[in-house]
């Protein structure tokens, strides 16, 4: 905490000094994120975490804080650079296997043309897979999907990005593996990435990502393929929905085989108001050999939740939302007792600035 802090002071003094000594050549922007919550798991009250799957809004029964980020940005004539900060609950369970935890962001952009279509980034950046982020103001739902758990919230590497025109984009990418920063095993070599974006409209989004690369299992490098496929559209002024299909599957830890994993959801947001908005949710996630979901049984849950947002003002969101699981197998637990089902409700309230 003490380096975090040092690296706060930091940041806020470079950002301030910058603010007031702006030139035509670099500038210098400084934003946030706060955002704090109450779980509670009605099963297992008296628990410290709700569910092993789950890296965010996990600690229940408690008022708790998910994640605290600033971030600075430096845009300059042939390139730009981010550098954040984290802390909060969302840090230590998605950073737990890495000796840097409180860096959110620290990579370097550079300008490959003169019309600025192509770029690339070398660090620690956001993952570039599936639709939810970390700051869950943007996000439909308050939690994320069990999709957008088990996948990559961050990456480390380079990437190339170019973008032809405003309805296409393309990305490849090399990194240190499926959410890391440092390798655990250094035998393995980069993972490969891609995606490929299409807006055939300003109300739609087309996405679809790829990740190969080799994972540890015990001594050993397992190769995994992982796609991640979404479509987001805007309808009717008030709604908006996505649809997503995560499909995966990784060699065996013992032989020549492979064993998948998949999952589809479906989003849907109404805003009523410029106040207020509620969202419906309904996924499924399917692990039989427990390569992502360490469930010790065969992972086959049904989710649904249901969303109530308030917006107070366009920087601030208070949300509330129940879910509910169902497994075939019993997967949760109810006063220590294996059972197939599984029912919480969150609440957070979150500013930006």
């Amino acid at each position: 905490m003490k380096i975090f802090k040092k690296l706060f002071c930091l940041t806020l003094l470079s950002s301030v000094s910058v603010f007031s000594q702006e030139s035509a050549d670099i500038k210098i922007t400084f934003s946030g994120y706060l955002e704090t919550y109450y779980a509670n798991d009605f099963q297992n009250s008296n628990t410290e975490k709700k569910l092993p799957f789950m890296y965010n809004y996990n600690r229940q029964n408690e008022f708790n804080l998910n994640i605290g980020l600033i971030r600075t940005k430096v845009a300059f004539e042939k390139g730009y650079a981010n550098f954040a900060l984290h802390s909060g609950t969302y840090v230590e369970d998605n950073y737990a296997n890495e000796k840097i935890k409180n860096i959110s962001e620290a990579f370097i952009g550079l300008y490959l043309d003169k019309e600025k279509k192509q770029t690339i980034e070398v660090g620690i950046m956001p993952s570039y897979i599936g639709f939810e982020s970390a700051n869950s103001s943007s996000n439909l739902t308050l939690t994320r999907s069990i999709l957008g758990e088990n996948s990559p919230y961050f990456m480390t590497g380079v990437k190339y990005n170019y973008s032809p025109s405003s309805k296409w984009s393309f990305s490849g990418l090399l990194t240190n593996g499926w959410q890391r920063i440092a390798k655990p095993n250094k035998k393995a070599l980069p993972s490969f990435g891609s995606q490929i974006a299409c807006k055939p409209s300003d109300n739609a989004t087309l996405n679809w990502s790829v990740f190969i690369g080799d994972e540890s299992i015990a001594e050993d490098l397992r190769t995994r393929y992982f796609s991640n496929l979404y479509y987001d559209f805007k309808w009717k002024n008030n709604f908006r929905t996505i649809f997503g299909f995560d499909y995966g599957f990784q060699k065996n830890s013992v032989g020549d085989g492979y064993d998948n994993w998949f999952s589809p959801i479906l989003i849907t947001q109404y805003s009523i108001n410029s106040k207020w908005q509620t969202a419906v949710r309904a996924e499924y996630y399917q692990d039989v050999k427990n390569v992502i979901i360490s469930s010790g049984k065969e992972f086959k849950t049904l989710g649904t939740s249901l969303n109530f947002d308030y917006l107070p003002n366009s920087k601030m969101k208070i949300r509330t939302e129940l879910r509910y699981f169902n497994s075939k197998e019993a997967v949760f637990l109810k006063n220590d007792a294996e059972v197939n089902s599984n029912l919480f409700a969150t609440m957070s309230w979150s500013y930006e600035f």
